[in-house]
C-alpha cells in the first residue's frame, strides 16, 4: 500500500514538474514563433555612410520584408562604436534591439578604451555577416606604388609621412600601428570623426596615404581615384585582383579583417536568438544579397552562434596583444 502511494506521488511531483517546465519555457518558445511583432531597432554604431551602415542597411531591407515589420537602421556614431554598443548592451534583451557588432567596440575597445560601460559578457552574438579586409590605399599623385616603396620612404623620412583613419580605436588606425611595430617605422595618424571623411580628403589629394575598409574604397580604386598597395586578407580579392596582400608585399602573417556582425543583449531568449540567426542565415542566401556584399568586397560569411562568440573571443585576445605589444595608450 505504502509503494503504492509512493509511486502515486512520484507520478503526481513528475507531472507537476512537467507543467513547471512546460509554463516556463512556453512564453519564450511562443515569443520565438510570433517575433517579431513590432519594428526592430538595428543600431549602428557607426556614422551613415560608412562601411558598418552601408552592410546593416543590405541587411536590414530583406530583414523587413521577411518579417513584415520595419527594421529601422539607427546610426549612432562616437567613441569607435563604444557609444552605440554601450546603448545596445543597456536595452530590453527581447531581441527588439541589435547591435551591428564590430570589431572595434565589440574587440579593440575592450582593451583601448578605459572605463568601458559594457564586457563582451553583455552581448548575446547572433551570427557573423562578413569580413571585409583592410587596404592601404594612396592618392594616384603620390609616387608610392608598393608596399615596400612605403615603407622604404618611411623609413627614410621619420614623422615626415600621415596618414588618415577613421576614429582612434578602429581597425584602420590598428592596422598602420600593428604594421609599425611589425616593421619599425614612423608615420602621423590624422583621424577623422569617421572613415568615410578621411577616405574623402585622401581622394582630395589633402592627405597621402588612407587605411580603411574594402566596402568604402572598392569603387574609387577601381575608377582610379585611389590606388590600392596592398589589402591585409590571406588570400587576393577577387573584386581587386591585380592589388598584393601583405604578405606578397613583403610582410608576412599581417592579416586584418574588419568583421561585421549581429549581436543582442546577453540575456535574449535563446529561442529568439536562434530564430534570428536562421533569419539572418536565410536572408544571406538571397541572391541580390550575396551579389550586394560580395560587390563590396565581402562575401557573406554566417556562423552558429556559438562559433561566432569563439571567433570575437578569439580577436578580443588578439587585439589586446598588439595593443600592449604596441605600448598603445588607453583613451
Amino acid at each position: 500500500m505504502r509503494s503504492a502511494i509512493r509511486a502515486n506521488r512520484g507520478s503526481i511531483y513528475a507531472f507537476v514538474y512537467t507543467i513547471a517546465v512546460a509554463v516556463w519555457i512556453y512564453p519564450a518558445v511562443l515569443s520565438a514563433q510570433t517575433f517579431p511583432v513590432k519594428p526592430v531597432r538595428y543600431l549602428v554604431p557607426f556614422a551613415a555612410g560608412t562601411g558598418n551602415d552601408i552592410v546593416a542597411r543590405i541587411i536590414s531591407d530583406p530583414l523587413t520584408r521577411l518579417w513584415g515589420q520595419q527594421v529601422i537602421v539607427d546610426n549612432r556614431g562616437g567613441a569607435s562604436g563604444s557609444i552605440g554598443a554601450a546603448f545596445v548592451a543597456r536595452s530590453p534583451a527581447d531581441g527588439y534591439t541589435l547591435l551591428h557588432c564590430n570589431i572595434a567596440p565589440n574587440a579593440i575597445s575592450l582593451s583601448m578604451i578605459a572605463d568601458l560601460p559594457y564586457a563582451h559578457k553583455d552581448f548575446a552574438p547572433v551570427t557573423r555577416i562578413g569580413m571585409p579586409p583592410n587596404v592601404i590605399v594612396v592618392h594616384p599623385s603620390t609616387p608610392f606604388r608598393s608596399i615596400k616603396q612605403l615603407l622604404a620612404y618611411a623609413k627614410a623620412n621619420p614623422g615626415k609621412l600621415s596618414y588618415a583613419s577613421g576614429t582612434p580605436g578602429t581597425s584602420p588606425q590598428l592596422t598602420m600601428e600593428w604594421l609599425k611595430l611589425r616593421m619599425k617605422f614612423d608615420i602621423v595618424n590624422i583621424p577623422y570623426k569617421n572613415a568615410g571623411q578621411g577616405t574623402s580628403d585622401v581622394m582630395a589629394g589633402q592627405i597621402p596615404i588612407n587605411v580603411t575598409n574594402t566596402p568604402l574604397v572598392i569603387a574609387p580604386i577601381q575608377d582610379g581615384r585611389l590606388r590600392a598597395l596592398a589589402v591585409a586578407s590571406a588570400k587576393r580579392q577577387e573584386l581587386l585582383p591585380n592589388v598584393p596582400t601583405m604578405a606578397e608585399s613583403g610582410v608576412p602573417d599581417f592579416e586584418v579583417n574588419s568583421w561585421y556582425g549581429v549581436c543582442a543583449p546577453a540575456a535574449t531568449p535563446t529561442a529568439v536568438l536562434d530564430k534570428l540567426n536562421a533569419d539572418l542565415h536565410a536572408v544571406m542566401r538571397i541572391p541580390e544579397v550575396e551579389k550586394r556584399l560580395t560587390g563590396l568586397g565581402m562575401p557573406p560569411a554566417p556562423t552558429s552562434r556559438d562559433e561566432f562568440d569563439k571567433f570575437m573571443r578569439a580577436e578580443i585576445d588578439r587585439w589586446a596583444q598588439v595593443i600592449k605589444d604596441a605600448n598603445i595608450p588607453k583613451m
